[in-house]
């Protein structure tokens, strides 16, 4: 009768020593319900399907992540403030959104010219090595009081300029046309004389159907596509010097962050390394098969934006900055950082690399696969 007493407390007490040092089966699993500011037909939304997937397999299903497109507990725009109050448990977008928050979310998501000339990669650079994703993290914490972390999940590649009802072919053709523009890029093109209307992603074509406003500039062949741009405008300006850099981002609510053990936190940081250059090839991958697609299956008409425009969006851009420069220390001290980065950085590139337009030229200079008109 002794030994029938011993053997069940020998087995409770192996197995609380297990639970306490595995966890229980329910507690070795966190979910985590994240939002994104994408609708889920946007190609956007596949770079946080993405990071969730590796994210998911390199913690061996410890950590898993309810993804929500946009609009599924709060509205695009109010992501960020879900996750500082707890709605949510992380978000996905892109810091440019925040820029109304502070002018300097605008020099993580969408700076005019690289800024400095910076290219995507250079701009991947000054955020991994030379201290950006520590200072947008000091952003969020420190000057704007949220309880939130970041990490990169994708390096922006250039915008086209955007959407128009007929070929735009210098600054004055500007003049007031009601566009929508993201980020602090809206102001810069209010700067060159546009009216400008900033709409999430999902409200854009809507509004042009509704002659709310004249032409928008988003994202990128395959975005815009998916989002029908094509359906309601037919003049694609490209390239862009709006936005040729940024990042989109994951953010996780601080208490969460900091109750993962630290080699899930780990997990998180390279699953996010891994997607941004993932997410990076994939976007030229997609959007060259599917600007191809604008052109023969939707007659969309593809104009070379006249380099005046290009070199106006950059004189506006840099007395935008200024302005912000001066009123604003947080920005100037980020200004300042991608500054000091880019001037040892762009020159290299300049003399180290040869230039793009040598052999792309040399080999596929004869061929015009998508009808690139003149202005």
């Amino acid at each position: 009768m002794a030994m029938k007493r011993v053997l069940p407390v020998v087995l409770v007490t192996a197995w609380i020593a297990a639970v306490a040092l595995f966890g229980s089966a329910d507690a070795a699993t966190i979910t985590w319900k994240v939002q994104s500011t994408w609708t889920a037909g946007d190609f956007h939304h596949v770079n946080p399907k993405g990071l969730v997937e590796k994210i998911e397999a390199m913690s061996g299903g410890r950590l898993k992540i309810d993804l929500l497109a946009a609009g599924a507990v709060v509205p695009a725009f109010e992501v960020l403030d879900a996750v500082h109050k707890g709605i949510l448990d992380g978000g996905h977008s892109w810091p440019g959104y925040w820029y109304g928050k502070h002018p300097a979310a605008t020099l993580f998501g969408s700076v005019p010219g690289g800024p400095f000339g910076m290219s995507a990669e250079d701009f991947l650079g000054w955020l991994y090595l030379g201290g950006g994703k520590e200072l947008y993290n000091e952003l969020l914490q420190k000057e704007l009081k949220l309880n939130v972390v970041a990490l990169p999940t994708f390096g922006e590649t250039p915008e086209p300029l955007g959407w128009f009802g007929k070929p735009i072919k210098d600054v004055a053709s500007f003049k007031g046309l009601k566009f929508r523009a993201g980020g602090m890029s809206a102001e810069v093109f209010k700067m060159m004389g546009m009216s400008v209307v900033t709409l999430p992603g999902g409200e854009i074509v809507p509004a042009m159907q509704r002659g709310v406003i004249d032409a928008a500039e988003f994202s990128d062949p395959s975005s815009d596509m998916a989002m029908g741009f094509q359906d309601v405008r037919k003049f694609y300006h490209m390239p862009g010097i709006h936005q040729p850099t940024g990042i989109m981002e994951l953010l996780i609510g601080k208490k969460h962050w900091d109750a993962l053990p630290a080699d899930l936190r780990a997990i998180v940081e390279t699953a996010s390394m891994a997607e941004t250059i993932h997410f990076t090839v994939k976007m030229l991958d997609q959007n060259s098969k599917d600007l191809n697609t604008l052109v023969t299956k939707h007659g969309v008409k593809v104009i070379e934006t006249p380099r005046e425009i290009m070199l106006d969006v950059l004189k506006a851009w840099d007395k935008v900055a200024e302005k912000y420069t001066k009123d604003n220390p947080f920005f100037a001290r980020v200004f300042e950082s991608q500054k000091k980065w880019a001037e040892r950085i762009v020159p290299y590139r300049r003399i180290g690399h040869p230039p793009y337009d040598l052999a792309a030229d040399y080999y596929w200079g004869t061929i015009n696969p998508y009808k690139v008109q003149k202005p």
